[in-house]
């Protein structure tokens, strides 16, 4: 079984504009998870919710809409009006380790309440028209809360589990614990992604040859590191390197384009860009100086001018990968 490869959720990153350019420009990714919002109790979707999850700018992508929610009637609003929509899935957000999040029992913060998750469960599970899968960490002080919380999970039907193999005390700081991969695998009756520190397409390729049950793999700074991942993948290749570089001018540009239009402002659009360059500065190598000045620029017509240098003049990196800042160091 070939797994498939999911774009993760990358607040300030992965919006639909990144998953549009994506799709259009490299070998889609099998499903694009959305950045999480946050139902109310009011059960209205607010502007920026609406832009970014409109059915028609999704229509080119297979788009999963994440939700970080505590409260099951808010969830059971949120996903029966997505599924009105057209969505076929929706994703609950249980990992994210934010601390304004947890404090509000929210995201991974969630995973310390065990009966009221189940209370959760047992609510979305009875009113949901949609599917709905889970993005999980292990725990929030230490992995061994996850056998407890895969019980609760295996009780439901949950359509998919993904599972980023840290607690959330990990933050993203310490290694993924890849030992409680091969322990979800195992045990999980619903299908298992695994998420976290798969940064290259070769780090993707040796993790699933040691765990071929694995039913796919998700990724967030990889594939904005070297968007081309996909096409690493699927075996798909280039024609050219001048293929390549111009797939990596389009894509930039039409994203550029679309923030600069949703957001009413170049500038806005620039410090956005700015975010994706974090990442995408690995698609290249030796730009240090043309990288600098990109991120120094002040105004739209200095950083498009920068990132052309770059896009135009730097080298490509013979293999994309994601370093952390603390392994730049």
């Amino acid at each position: 079984m070939t797994p498939g490869f999911y774009c993760a959720p990358l607040e300030g990153v992965t919006g639909c504009s990144f998953r549009r350019a994506h799709a259009r420009y490299f070998t889609p990714a099998d499903k694009y998870f959305a950045p999480f919002f946050a139902p109310t109790q009011e059960h209205v979707f607010p502007p920026r919710v609406l832009r970014e999850l409109s059915p028609g700018r999704n229509a080119s992508t297979n788009t999963v809409p994440q939700l970080l929610c505590r409260s099951a009637d808010d969830f059971v609003w949120a996903a029966n009006a997505l599924m009105d929509m057209g969505y076929g899935e929706v994703n609950l957000n249980l990992g994210c380790p934010s601390g304004t999040v947890t404090a509000k029992g929210k995201g991974a913060g969630f995973l310390s309440r065990t009966e009221e998750l189940e209370r959760f469960f047992e609510q979305v599970f009875s009113a949901a028209r949609v599917k709905v899968s889970v993005k999980t960490r292990l725990g929030v002080l230490s992995p061994e809360e996850f056998p407890r919380l895969l019980e609760i999970y295996n009780r439901y039907p949950i359509c998919e589990l993904t599972v980023h193999a840290r607690v959330r005390a990990d933050m993203y700081r310490l290694p993924v614990r890849e030992a409680w991969f091969d322990y979800a695998l195992r045990h999980s009756r619903a299908s298992v992604c695994c998420n976290g520190d798969l940064f290259s397409a070769s780090a993707v390729r040796d993790f699933v040859q040691k765990r071929p049950e694995c039913a796919a793999v998700m990724a967030g700074r990889g594939l904005a590191a070297g968007p081309d991942i996909t096409n690493r993948l699927s075996g798909a290749g280039w024609r050219s390197e001048a293929a390549r570089r111009a797939a990596l001018r389009e894509f930039h540009g039409e994203i550029y384009e679309t923030c600069a239009a949703d957001f009413g402002s170049a500038r806005s659009a620039m410090l956005r860009m700015k975010e994706l360059w974090s990442y995408l500065q690995f698609s290249f190598e030796d730009c240090g100086r043309e990288l600098k000045r990109l991120m120094k620029a002040k105004g739209p017509a200095e950083f498009l001018s920068a990132a052309d240098a770059v896009l135009s003049g730097c080298a490509l990196a013979t293999e994309p990968e994601y370093r952390p800042k603390e392994a730049q160091q």
